[in-house]
């Protein structure tokens, strides 16, 4: 049941976080502006925008799936209350509510009314900030810091 567990939390966090987690951090660079770039300089396209808002909104909602069977598979193993545990479960929370707060509801208002740039470079802070905990959160899964285990 474990090694299920564990290969599903793997498997999702692979295939569901891994594209949000692209797609994150390429929506600043497609999408569009209200200010013209120079001729032949641009790779900015509304449609591959849109793609990719799509992409961290639907691989977002279904990433839910990595904390879920986390959480179980923790239980199972009798060590949620392990301090790594928590403190990736803490940093999971956080990257979950950045992507659903800041990241998808700004790169809808990127795509409904384009600026000069100003809210795609906050995008692309923000983007990195959710990589930069899931990153965190690999790393603690790794290193299992202060655990009986390791």
């Amino acid at each position: 049941m474990e090694a299920f567990l564990l290969s599903v939390h793997v498997v999702a966090g692979i295939l569901f976080v891994g594209p949000v987690a692209v797609t994150a951090s390429l929506f600043p660079r497609y999408a569009p502006l209200s200010v013209p770039s120079a001729p032949g300089s641009d790779v900015r396209s509304a449609d591959t925008a849109a793609m990719l808002h799509r992409v961290s909104r639907g691989y977002g909602i279904v990433a839910i799936v990595v904390p879920a069977v986390g959480l179980v598979l923790a239980a199972v193993q009798g060590r949620s209350t392990e301090i790594w545990v928590v403190v990736a479960m803490v940093l999971t929370a956080v990257a979950g509510v950045l992507l659903a707060t800041q990241i998808v509801p700004r790169q809808r208002e990127a795509l409904d009314a384009p600026d000069d740039g100003t809210q795609l470079r906050r995008l692309g802070m923000l983007a990195g900030i959710f990589n930069l905990l899931w990153v965190a959160v690999v790393v603690l899964m790794i290193v299992r810091p202060a655990s009986d285990y390791s």
